[in-house]
């Protein structure tokens, strides 16, 4: 379980940050490169990128965002998983499909990286669409299993407050 004062909760408020999240989401075929050209050497440039993304941009202070939202609930959802299993099967998915979409890329199969990738890319949305209602929830104090409708969030505040 991860603390809320440590480098890992700071690391979330500013990877919740909308830039950072969503260029993280769209760096995703970087990962491909590599494997595609045989220039294994790539992935330190890739992997710098990948490592500084997260902490690049100051902490997110409007919630209003449907990133800043994904991201929180994501951090709120790695504290306990087990907590909603459909968001564990979807994660188990989307790692399923990015891994066939590097083997993809490494076979150099156009059609397979070009598929594999929409296909991730999709798949991590959806991670974000119910991570998003996560926060949502417990932003109105509901549990994380309720069926009820997500409420909207339009007011600003900042992430020291939570």
């Amino acid at each position: 379980m991860a603390s809320d004062d440590g480098f890992y909760a700071r690391m979330f408020q500013r990877h919740a940050h909308p830039l950072s999240a969503w260029s993280r989401l769209l760096s995703a075929p970087l990962l491909l490169v590599p494997l595609w050209t045989r220039r294994w050497w790539l992935y330190l440039p890739i992997g710098a990128w990948f490592a500084v993304n997260p902490v690049m941009t100051p902490p997110a202070e409007d919630m209003s965002s449907f990133a800043t939202q994904a991201m929180l609930g994501e951090k709120s959802w790695t504290r306990d998983p087990m907590s909603e299993p459909k968001l564990l099967v979807l994660s188990g998915l989307a790692s399923a499909s990015l891994a066939g979409t590097m083997v993809a890329a490494y076979r150099r199969s156009t059609t397979g990286a070009v598929v594999g990738t929409a296909f991730f890319m999709t798949l991590t949305l959806c991670e974000w669409k119910l991570w998003a209602d996560r926060f949502r929830r417990e932003l109105v104090g509901q549990p994380p299993d309720s069926d009820s409708p997500s409420t909207q969030t339009s007011h600003s505040s900042t992430l020291g407050s939570r």
